[in-house]
Formats: C-alpha cells, sequence, structure tokens
C-alpha cells in the first residue's frame, strides 16, 4: 500500500548543491588548500604563445537569475590550433580549465590564448573556438557548448554550419568589449538559450 503523503512538500533540488564544488574544487568551498594549486586552475602557463585573452560571462537560468554556484570546464588548443600531445603543440598550454562562477556576482573569468583555427579530419579548418562542460544546481548532466568569437571568419566552421536556426549561432559568439576581452554568457533557457550540443 502506498503511504498518502498529503501535508507533506517536496524538498528543493540540488542536484548538483555544494558538492560539486567540494569535490572539484575544494579551496573555492573553503576547505583548505588540499592541492599545491587546484587542478585545472589555469589552461596555460606563464609564456604560453599567442594573444593572452579574458572571457567573462555569466550562466543564467530561465527566470533571468545568474547562478553563483555554477562551475564550468574548457577545452581548447593552442594559439596554432594544435592541442596538448599533438605534435609542436605549445607545451605551456595544456588547454584545460575548471573554473566556477564568483559566489557574490556569479560572473565567471577564463584567462587563457586566444586558440587557433583547428585542422579538420576531411581537410580544411574549424574556426578558433573554446569547447565548455557546464554544472550548476537545476542541472542533471552537465551541458556541452562553445565559445566561438565575434572577431574571427566562423563562416565556414562545420558546427555553427550544421545550425538550422540561423539566429542561434548567435548564442555561441562572444563578443569582444575591449583588447583581449570578451563577453559570454550562458542562457540556460528562455529567450536567447545558448546552443548546448548532444555529445
Amino acid at each position: 500500500m502506498v503511504q498518502q503523503l498529503d501535508t507533506l512538500q517536496e524538498s528543493a533540488s540540488q542536484t548538483a548543491g555544494p558538492y560539486v564544488h567540494i569535490g572539484l574544487m575544494p579551496s573555492y568551498t573553503g576547505n583548505g588548500q588540499i592541492y599545491d594549486s587546484e587542478l585545472g586552475h589555469s589552461p596555460i602557463e606563464e609564456g604560453a604563445e599567442g594573444e593572452i585573452i579574458e572571457i567573462v560571462g555569466e550562466v543564467i537560468d530561465g527566470t533571468g537569475w545568474t547562478l553563483r554556484d555554477a562551475l564550468i570546464e574548457s577545452w581548447q588548443p593552442d594559439a596554432s590550433g594544435k592541442f596538448a600531445g599533438q605534435e609542436g603543440a605549445d607545451p605551456k598550454v595544456s588547454g584545460w580549465c575548471r573554473f566556477a562562477a564568483d559566489a557574490e556576482t556569479g560572473e565567471f573569468t577564463l584567462r587563457t590564448v586566444k586558440p587557433g583555427k583547428v585542422a579538420l579530419r576531411g581537410g580544411g579548418f574549424g574556426a578558433p573556438h573554446i569547447s565548455l562542460w557546464v554544472v550548476a544546481r537545476g542541472i542533471n548532466i552537465g551541458l556541452q557548448t562553445r565559445i566561438y568569437f565575434e572577431d574571427e571568419d566562423n563562416s565556414e566552421d562545420p558546427l555553427l554550419k550544421r545550425i538550422e536556426q540561423r539566429p542561434r549561432v548567435e548564442t555561441l559568439i562572444a563578443k569582444k568589449e575591449a583588447d583581449g576581452r570578451y563577453r559570454f554568457n550562458i542562457r540556460l533557457q528562455g529567450e536567447g538559450e545558448t546552443v548546448f550540443l548532444d555529445i
């Protein structure tokens, strides 16, 4: 027999809750310095070749609220379009970073090298981009997306060309705010929802 629960209300969802940060970025949560530095604290080392840029933004939910508990990982090639481990890749660029939104403002910052065009298997090149994985409260499975740049030629990128609703391509384009500084907001749903990838 199923118990009647007429007087009890469902608890608020905490799909990611504080555990994502405790497990992935312990010093961010105030749990002391477990590692010499956080794993993935920067995708580059001092002396990386290419233009050093800063990407700032927010993860925004369907109500327009900025998520202050978002955690993001990024993957990218170096300034010549080569990934770590490939022959000729910049040894100062791991290309991987793990960072969190500011707990007070909700704004995130990624300081990295601007990626180069990536050689495609069938020939040609994909536009410079950075891949992202986003987790936060209410997200049951991490979301995959990309950052492209408005001051690059994105017209022949194979992924962007496959987006049928052409106005949505703009949700993947970082806007230049100043030399070396871009803004890229991630909208989880609603008007201007970011394109997410099924990878």
